[in-house]
């Protein structure tokens, strides 16, 4: 299976300020696995979105899949209780 390539939402850098050091690089991590398989054990399909998440410690990961571009877009990142209120 080809890779897939990971794109992220302008807004997704102002999430990332407010994610500590450390949780950040794990979270990097789980993002670039997510090119080698975008809908990994674990994942969810958020419903009546096609939007997918996915979990990093109490930090959650929200994005799209384009199958026919081979591309990720990371629309997302937050804190559990967060993520989910835009």
């Amino acid at each position: 299976m080809a890779a897939y390539n990971i794109f992220f939402k302008d807004s997704v850098r102002k999430d990332f300020d407010a994610i500590a050091k450390g949780a950040l690089q794990r979270i990097m991590e789980r993002i670039g696995r997510l090119a080698a398989d975008p809908r990994p054990v674990g994942s969810e399909k958020l419903s009546g979105q096609e939007k997918y998440r996915v979990r990093q410690g109490n930090y959650r990961i929200v994005y799209s899949i384009q199958d026919n571009e081979l591309t990720v877009w990371v629309v997302k990142v937050g804190h559990r209780r967060e993520v989910y209120r835009t």
